[in-house]
């Protein structure tokens, strides 16, 4: 009686490889947007807007180019984004010190000035990027101040002043618009340029601090509201 040859091993079946969802390259984590965001802010402020390339952010970040244009899409709609979620938040930080601060002048100034260290302090790219896009012609956030920031905060500022003037709160002397100009002028400034006056002076650190509480002592006795 012969004996049953054994049964053959069955060969394991292959399974297929798990497909990547067509066009999406591939990506390292759920912050790779904002780190992209990140790097397009950091590009902005060192080269300007003009002459910043998808090319330049994606080598910032570290990542593809075509994940900067997966994301984005083009130049302008990365531009887009970067301003309603890096540039407008930061911008805001100035608004609740404001409002609470009511009509009172020294509380408003205060609150400005203050507010501006806050906004630098957090987002340290502010004061340049606003100088090269905003400040210098043809920037290309200029229209952004005139349109959306006027509204919000310059001109709700020289309002402001002005009624203070008309409460006898406010030195007659001065115009509200130009106040609004001298605050921007006397905080924003001095931060990008922090640099070259730590050249000229000598030392090693720029004391923020120190100049925020210089301007409010600056303005209190000039404003007539100290």
């Amino acid at each position: 009686m012969t004996s049953e040859a054994p049964p053959k091993p069955r060969r394991p079946r292959k399974t297929a490889a798990a497909k990547r969802a067509p066009g999406r390259p591939a990506a390292d984590g759920p912050d790779l947007r904002s780190r992209m965001l990140d790097a397009a802010i950091a590009c902005y402020t060192r080269q300007g807007i003009a002459a910043t390339a998808l090319r330049s952010i994606a080598v910032e970040a570290g990542v593809n180019p075509a994940l900067v244009h997966y994301y984005f899409g083009d130049k302008d709609r990365l531009l887009e984004a970067a301003i309603q979620e890096r540039i407008l938040p930061a911008i805001a930080i100035l608004r609740e010190p404001l409002a609470a601060a009511g009509g009172d002048m020294a509380q408003t100034v205060a609150a400005f000035v203050r507010g501006i260290g806050d906004t630098v302090a957090q987002h340290p790219w502010f004061p340049s990027l606003w100088v090269r896009e905003v400040l210098c012609e043809g920037g290309a956030l200029r229209d952004l101040l005139v349109d959306q920031i006027g509204p919000q905060l310059p001109q709700m500022l020289a309002q402001r002043f002005a009624q203070a003037q008309r409460d006898g709160q406010l030195n007659p002397d001065l115009d509200p618009r130009f106040l609004v100009v001298s605050l921007v002028g006397l905080t924003l400034f001095p931060i990008a340029g922090a640099p070259v006056w730590q050249r000229v002076f000598g030392v090693e650190t720029f004391d923020g601090a120190a100049l925020r509480e210089h301007t409010i002592a600056l303005l209190d006795r000039g404003l007539g509201c100290g």
